[in-house]
């Protein structure tokens, strides 16, 4: 089943509690933690989350891009957050860091940046609960979704079928209704949807029309069939 993770990236800041309820039904709440080293921007940190976590119902799926994850991550599991990300490129012992993850009660999921190939990790990827492939350059909100990705999401897709593993594959940068059944068809199950849920005039209707999409898609694929 698809599942639709709107990003409090796009939503108003002054009103995060409000912005949660307001895309009530999302299986998720993506919370994009950037500490304007390993990307350029700046948003929120471990206070937010613990805020955030006590305001809504909706889990949080914590996506860390930042330097010295094996440092911080845990942190945010203790924040309250049902789903670590961090990334690969910054991670100096990313098996150790998902099985700390894991450990203390979260889902452990690890993200690729648009450059980085997939196929070097696939050893690792019985270690987590989902993996992340960015369709834009992190770091900011608003982006064109790379289509140029979506090869990589396929080949994603069937290292996990190869290995019959039962991981999510999420996919976030541009993700929109123009969009989200490519990278369904390709293989994706997680979407990040940032400006086309929160600029939406029913933030909330806007999550259940994607995820329609999506699970549309998904069967005509016919790969989900194979799970």
């Amino acid at each position: 089943m698809a599942q639709i993770n709107p990003s409090i990236l796009s939503a108003d800041f002054a009103r995060l509690a409000e912005e949660a309820e307001a895309v009530r039904g999302a299986d998720w709440l993506h919370v994009d933690v950037m500490d304007n080293h390993f990307v350029p921007n700046l948003t929120l940190g471990v206070p937010i989350v613990e805020s955030l976590a006590r305001a809504t119902s909706t889990p949080l799926d914590c996506h860390l891009m930042i330097e010295q994850p094996d440092r911080w991550a845990p942190q945010y599991v203790e924040a309250g957050a049902g789903s670590v990300t961090f990334h690969v490129e910054a991670a100096a012992a990313p098996v150790r860091l998902a099985r700390e993850i894991r450990a203390k009660g979260a889902r452990a999921s690890m993200a690729l940046k648009p450059a980085t190939p997939i196929e070097p990790y696939e050893d690792l990827l019985p270690e987590l609960d989902m993996l992340l492939i960015m369709t834009v350059e992190p770091g900011f909100g608003g982006q064109s979704f790379l289509d140029i990705m979506l090869p990589k999401i396929r080949r994603t897709r069937q290292l996990i079928d190869k290995h019959g593993l039962d991981l999510w594959l999420q996919v976030d940068g541009g993700v929109a209704p123009a969009t989200i059944e490519a990278c369904a068809e390709a293989g994706a199950d997680v979407f990040v949807a940032g400006s086309a849920v929160y600029g939406a005039a029913d933030p909330a209707e806007a999550v259940r029309a994607l995820r329609a999409q999506a699970e549309t898609a998904t069967a005509a694929a016919g790969w989900g069939c194979r799970h």
